[in-house]
């Protein structure tokens, strides 16, 4: 399946072998994808509905019966009006049975809540959202008659409604329901008149009021925040949070006499926390320390479980929450400093990630401090205001008996959020033998040491833009034409991406690595070079009988052409290659072996025939400062 993943009968053969390993569930899984992939085998239909009923998924099981038994053989419709049937009965008259009850006792909970849930399974679902929404009005603390009505509506498309059942259940209810309610909800955080729809169906959620009030207060409508708090406030003398927060605002805009109550409330309250926040705000003396308390608290140990479910399940900003909540109890759990960073990197905000990652790895835990010091180390070169790469790329090559080498150190000015960066850069391009000798020499390389200023574009999935003035100064002298010193002026694009297994993983597999760049040289007679190098082969697992030793095998297909129709800038290159590297090398560092044949797609003007051979064996290293 790995290889061919569309194919129905192999599906088909790991369901039964499934079954005969007693894994129902999973058996189910791969009869749904057969009967995808093959609407028209009854057989693998019925083995599926037949599953989703032994699996608890009544309502699947009956749906799919019902199409079977409208259409295909004789033999498949009978089974499925059967089985239909057996479904279907028992449920009709459950619906009938508590329809009466409810006549007789409409404020029963249980009478709603049943005649609800049957409703659903046999697909009434506008029956089934009437009666959860009133079970829930008569028992407004069971929010999970909210999470059943929400499912509902949004199989119903009522996508609104939907929305605000959803999200009054994920917050103030108890810990499985809001984490299933959470799952049902869209990824991103919810807009301001999606609070208001969610309170207006349960105006009162405590939890979700008190979020909103502090959502408002971020995006700095104070006056919506405040008339949410003193809500909250005269509705419950209990909240002391949302006391608390309404007092300070009112301190802020000098109001001493109406702030005085309600600060006096947190202080006097059981809320040691917040009332010693409260007297270090106010400049008065700390509470005494508490005794020492019998067992430790569990609330900790519970939000970092809340913060790594709603990871996992990719609620960023829930787990961000939690996170911060349990970085609060417990200030110095390197952990929850390392999942703060990750955290806040997938929301792209690295700026404040860097800094966490900077705390975690002090951790004294070895595992932690080496994860904190890698994700430091990768993202701190980003949000540099200088940043310095430099980079060498020696090899030599056997069709010109010479060797070559290339390289570049470039320091970069980051301008805030601007997409741009201005750079200083020196670029070295030279060889061993110089020219090529003859009654006609040519030269190998540039010679020279090329200084310039440019500016870049940040990458965008793998596209990058450039340009830069300066002067290239020959190392070798004056060349016939030219003097030590010429103006170079050069810019482009470059693309690079890469998919599969890199080096340096436990397991093999195969990769694919592409680079482009479009490149525009005045020192080449204002010639634009357009380069187009793949590579793709297969990462076998490290040798560790060689030291660990890393490899890649993979085939080289190379284009170069321009736009003056030169013949040395218009060539095609394959053949095998191989990357070596040690674990004990910097990360960067990796030697690499090509054998190619060559051809050149012009040939006018070319001294040499037209095809070519070439070993060339070197080594690549990088670094960012």
């Amino acid at each position: 399946l790995e290889v061919a993943p569309g194919r129905a009968s192999a599906r088909k053969d790991l369901g039964y072998t499934y079954l005969k390993v007693g894994e129902p569930e999973a058996a189910r899984e791969q009869f749904r994808e057969a009967m995808r992939l093959d609407p028209a085998d009854r057989q693998v239909a019925l083995e599926y509905a037949f599953l989703c009923y032994e699996t608890k998924r009544q309502a699947e099981a009956r749906r799919v019966f019902d199409r079977l038994r409208k259409t295909g053989d004789a033999a498949s419709r009978a089974t499925a009006e059967q089985a239909f049937q057996n479904i279907d009965r028992p449920l009709r008259e459950g619906i009938e049975r508590w329809r009466k009850a409810v006549e007789l006792t409409p404020g029963n909970f249980g009478a709603h809540y049943e005649l609800a849930r049957l409703a659903e399974e046999r697909d009434e679902l506008e029956l089934a959202a009437e009666h959860y929404r009133r079970a829930w009005e008569i028992r407004p603390e069971r929010r999970s008659c909210l999470l059943d009505l929400g499912r509902v509506w949004q199989a119903l498309h009522r996508v609104e409604e939907a929305g605000a059942a959803l999200l009054a259940a994920s917050r103030g209810s108890e810990p499985r329901t809001a984490e299933r309610a959470r799952e049902l909800l869209p990824s991103r955080y919810p807009y301001v008149y999606e609070f208001r729809r969610a309170l207006e169906l349960d105006p009162g959620n405590t939890e979700l009021r008190r979020e909103l009030a502090y959502l408002l207060l971020g995006m700095g409508r104070r006056q919506e925040a405040e008339q949410e708090f003193r809500f909250l406030s005269e509705k419950g003398r209990g909240d002391l949070l949302s006391s608390a927060q309404l007092g300070l605002l009112m301190l802020e805009r000098q109001e001493h006499r109406e702030a005085e109550p309600l600060l006096e409330r947190v202080l006097e309250g059981e809320d040691r926390d917040l009332a010693s926040r409260i007297r270090a705000s106010l400049g008065l003396p700390p509470l005494p320390a508490a005794p020492p308390a019998s067992a430790p608290a569990a609330q900790p140990v519970h939000v970092r479980e809340l913060a790594e479910r709603s990871f996992q399940a990719g609620y960023l900003q829930d787990a961000l929450r939690y996170l911060r909540a349990a970085h609060d109890a417990d200030p110095v759990d390197f952990s929850v400093m390392l999942k703060l960073g990750w955290t806040l990197n997938m929301l792209r905000n690295d700026g404040e990630a860097v800094s966490w990652f900077d705390l975690a790895r002090r951790s004294p835990d070895p595992a932690i401090s080496a994860e904190a010091e890698r994700a430091y180390r990768n993202l701190r070169p980003g949000l540099a205001r200088f940043r310095t790469t430099a980079w060498l790329f020696p090899f030599y090559s056997s069709r010109w008996r010479d060797v070559f080498s290339y390289g570049q150190v470039k320091t970069s000015l980051k301008l805030g959020n601007l997409p741009l960066e201005p750079y200083v850069s020196t670029r070295f391009a030279g060889d061993t033998r110089r020219t090529t000798g003859g009654a006609l020499p040519q030269y190998l390389s540039e010679s020279s040491f090329i200084f310039g200023i440019g500016l870049a574009s940040l990458p965008w999935r793998g596209l990058t833009a450039w340009g830069e003035a300066g002067s290239a100064i020959s190392y070798l002298g004056r060349r016939p034409g030219a003097g030590y010193m010429v103006p170079d002026y050069r810019g482009g694009i470059a693309f690079a991406r890469a998919a599969g297994t890199p080096m340096g993983r436990e397991t093999g597999g195969a990769f694919y690595e592409t680079n482009a760049d479009g490149v525009f040289v005045s020192r080449f007679g204002d010639d634009l070079l357009i380069y187009s190098q793949h590579r793709f082969g297969y990462t076998p697992r490290p040798v560790q009988a060689l030291g660990g030793l890393e490899t890649q095998l993979y085939w080289n297909a190379n284009l170069t052409v321009d736009v003056r129709r030169e013949y040395w800038a218009n060539v095609a290159e394959f053949g095998p290659g191989v990357r070596l590297r040690w674990p004990a090398m910097p990360p960067s560092l990796t030697f690499s072996i090509n054998f190619l044949r060559g051809v050149h797609l012009r040939n006018l003007g070319n001294p040499r025939g037209p095809n070519f051979y070439d070993f060339r064996a070197g080594f690549w290293y990088a670094f960012t400062r």
